[in-house]
């Protein structure tokens, strides 16, 4: 396109936009006046470059080009990330189905999600927060990063924070407990985190002194 191509585009477009001025149906449409600016910029850009118009050449559309491709770009990686937590979630309501969510699946950055995506499609169940829970407290899985365990106190519900608390306490008193014998520490916790946070605090002060008196007796032998 040439200059004076431009200019008679330019020309057109602002002859639509005065003959569209009066119709109702148009007054809150911004496409005319869009058009006459893109024309204006357009025709002033040959003018100043003497050149004939190639789109390739045109800085402001290559940035629209280049947006359009990282908006495309992040879409895809949201759908992907999507189908991925979609299929954690699946493989872990299969092994809820199936009775074996417990220490032998380790859980996974982004498990925390894959729980709230259980939740919100209606397929959740309290064990999926026991497992999470017991992971936390083991610090197993990804909760043997400390970044992880802080994000897990962010993210997780307070039922959640509060049984993996209790539970970590309840191992300080090195007794051993059998498979589903501590299960009520889920049940306390999932009716009133409160009242469980304080009780594993109570317990971590009532087992402090204890632990530093083995500790110096173990020095001195």
């Amino acid at each position: 396109m040439t200059v004076t191509e431009a200019a008679a585009a330019l020309e057109d477009a602002r002859l639509q936009q005065h003959m569209d001025r009066d119709r109702e149906d148009l007054a809150d449409d911004e496409r005319g006046p869009a058009e006459v600016a893109e024309w204006e910029r357009i025709t002033q850009l040959l003018v100043a470059t003497g050149r004939v118009y190639d789109p390739a050449t045109d800085a402001v559309v290559q940035d629209e080009l280049a947006a359009d491709r990282r908006a495309a770009q992040a879409e895809q990686q949201r759908l992907q990330e999507q189908q991925q937590l979609a299929a954690r979630a699946d493989e872990l309501a299969a092994h809820m189905r199936a009775g074996r969510l417990d220490r032998t699946v380790e859980t996974r950055p982004g498990d925390e999600a894959a729980r709230d995506f259980l939740l919100h499609r209606g397929d959740y169940h309290p064990v999926v927060d026991g497992w999470l829970a017991q992971a936390l407290a083991d610090r197993s899985g990804h909760y043997a990063d400390p970044a992880a365990r802080v994000d897990a106190l962010g993210s997780l519900p307070a039922a959640v924070r509060a049984h993996a608390a209790l539970l970590t306490a309840l191992a300080r008193t090195g007794a051993p407990a059998a498979d589903g014998e501590l299960e009520f520490a889920g049940r306390l916790a999932q009716a009133d985190p409160e009242a469980t946070d304080a009780l594993a605090a109570w317990l971590e002060r009532v087992l402090a002194p204890a632990e530093l008196a083995e500790a110096g007796e173990g020095g001195m032998q």
